[in-house]
């Protein structure tokens, strides 16, 4: 077998090492949710540049330490990718200056910046909210942007026409290593995980050399006289502003929502009263359910008569806890007039308005939970509200508020990162994050998990309740045939469980993707007693606060 020359290995060396370094600093700090990110220290573009500049928006607590530290993370990016290049330089092939070098990486780091920073606050979008439509957005564009530049940071005339199958093969693969280089890190495996990322950065060396040379070396270039390069990019910033507008339609309940609960009576033997809780952005015209045991949730609340009131998209958008409080009237209303014990059954924010109501009022006349795509694992990172100039993740704050005001301009229902609903989560976090699907004493709870929120939350536990889950996306359960048949053996007494194989998985390939999450310890907003931290022990359901 012929051994790498001197340079090779050189270069493999110098990709080893900075996973290596980040995953050891992880495992020292006890942060295992964010070891899935370390492989990605020695990457390719952009995920060399998508992985600094999550980072940065979650780890700076003002807007000079957030200029500071990007300047600090560039330096050290373009010394680096430098090396990387230079080392994988093909043999025989003239190769620029040190100057020239320097100066093209200081651009395409710039560059690469200002493209991928929107994606990268949709990555702490995703976190805060527990919402995997904007993590599975941002992943996309760096798909697509890859090759141009890569081409970007060894070749003069990058912009034109098409990179090359071979370098966009190339590219792609280095995702697919980062992927699962990050599922085996994220894995639990301790000191172990230092080793899995110097071979991961390994086969980054490797895909550095390869890249390099189809950059250099294309067998034909495609539409050559074609400005194709500006054109992606062009594409790729206005679409974060799109790709939000569309998440808010799908994340949301628009329409009017009717599942089977509603639409269909229970079985004549249940003898429970349920309130069913629709999610974010939905509404509702006062129709009333099939069964007359059986009413809506009103974001309004109650009318005279103890009725629910209809209601607009954007009453959604209001605190949980002023949600929780409207529950609680709800609750005691149909009580009162019924005589029966009460049901709940949300979905989305929905389900989220019912574990806040349990957290509040523990002891109640409700005595069954049904959590359809709860928020898994949310508040993972923080950003403070806009007239705050400090505080953790203020430039992602910013840069969400620009993304968002522009998706608005085009919307009916407008989204606001600082709403109060958002704002609820993000200053409660030690208890989303903690306490979500947690048991209550006297409380039948299960929360129904569409396989799409193992994108959400990192590997680890998430529930410590019974989880029935099934393939779908997120609010994609509540409709389906099956949940209704659930739903009625809940309600008979039947324990119902079913946790597929493939979710925590998926669970460990996405944590490479995710944005790492800021330490509870950290936050002055979260300072008061909150117990053990999810990020750093893999464990739910430890000893939180209730949220305000």
């Amino acid at each position: 077998m012929r051994l790498p020359d001197r340079r090779t290995t050189l270069l493999l060396v110098v990709a080893a090492v900075p996973p290596a370094v980040e995953v050891g600093l992880l495992v020292w700090l006890n942060l295992q949710a964010a070891e899935g990110l370390a492989p990605q220290a020695s990457a390719v573009w952009p995920y060399d540049s998508y992985h600094d500049l999550r980072w940065l928006l979650v780890y700076h607590s003002s807007w000079a330490g957030f200029v500071v530290e990007f300047l600090v993370v560039a330096v050290l990016r373009v010394v680096l990718s430098v090396a990387l290049i230079a080392l994988a330089w093909p043999v025989g092939t003239h190769r620029p200056s040190w100057g020239w070098l320097f100066q093209r990486n200081t651009v395409v780091t710039l560059l690469a910046a200002l493209i991928i920073a929107p994606w990268a606050a949709l990555s702490v979008a995703a976190a805060g909210v527990a919402l995997s439509w904007y993590l599975l957005a941002s992943l996309l564009p760096l798909l697509v942007l890859a090759p141009f530049l890569q081409r970007a940071v060894v070749v003069a005339d990058w912009w034109r026409g098409l990179p090359s199958i071979e370098l966009t093969g190339w590219t792609s693969l280095n995702f697919v290593l980062l992927t699962v280089a990050g599922a085996a890190t994220s894995s639990g495996v301790g000191w172990w995980a230092v080793p899995i990322a110097a071979l991961a950065g390994v086969a980054n060396g490797l895909l550095w050399k390869r890249t390099v040379s189809a950059a250099l070396l294309p067998r034909r270039i495609l539409l050559y006289r074609v400005p194709v390069a500006p054109l992606a990019v062009v594409l790729v910033m206005v679409s974060p502003v799109v790709a939000q507008g569309v998440i808010g339609v799908n994340a949301g309940t628009r329409g009017e929502w009717r599942p089977p609960v509603l639409s269909q009576s229970l079985p004549a033997d249940i003898d429970r009263a349920v309130i069913v809780l629709a999610g974010y952005a939905s509404h509702y015209n006062g129709q009333p359910a099939a069964d007359p045991f059986v009413e809506r949730f009103s974001y309004r609340g109650l009318d005279g008569q103890g009725r629910p009131l209809p209601y607009e998209p954007q009453a959604t958008q209001q605190a949980l806890g002023t949600s929780a409080d409207l529950l609680s009237a709800h609750v005691d209303a149909l009580h009162r007039r019924t005589g029966r014990r009460i049901v709940l059954l949300g979905q989305s924010e929905g389900a989220m308005v019912a574990r806040t109501y349990l957290a509040k009022r523990p002891r109640s006349p409700v005595d069954t939970v049904l959590l359809f795509s709860p928020l898994v694992r949310a508040g993972r990172t923080y950003y403070p509200p806009p007239d705050q100039q400090t505080g953790w993740g203020v430039a992602a704050g910013w840069l969400l508020r620009g993304i968002f005001g522009l998706a608005n301009l085009t919307k009916p229902v407008k989204d606001d990162p600082d709403g109060p609903f958002v704002r609820s989560i993000l200053d409660n976090a030690p208890f989303y994050r903690n306490q979500t699907l947690c048991p209550v004493p006297g409380v039948v709870m299960v929360a129904f998990v569409p396989t799409v929120t193992a994108a959400e939350s990192p590997p680890g536990e998430y529930a410590d309740i019974p989880v029935f889950q099934l393939p779908a996306f997120h609010g994609g359960i509540i409709g389906r045939a099956v949940a209704q048949r659930r739903l009625v053996e809940i309600l008979r007494g039947v324990a119902v469980e079913d946790r597929r194989a493939e979710y925590a998985p998926l669970q460990r390939l996405a944590a490479a993707w995710q944005a790492p999450p800021l330490a509870l310890s950290l936050n002055p907003v979260w300072r008061d007693p909150t117990g053990p931290d999810p990020a750093r022990t893999g464990k739910v359901c430890e000893t939180s606060r209730s949220p305000r």
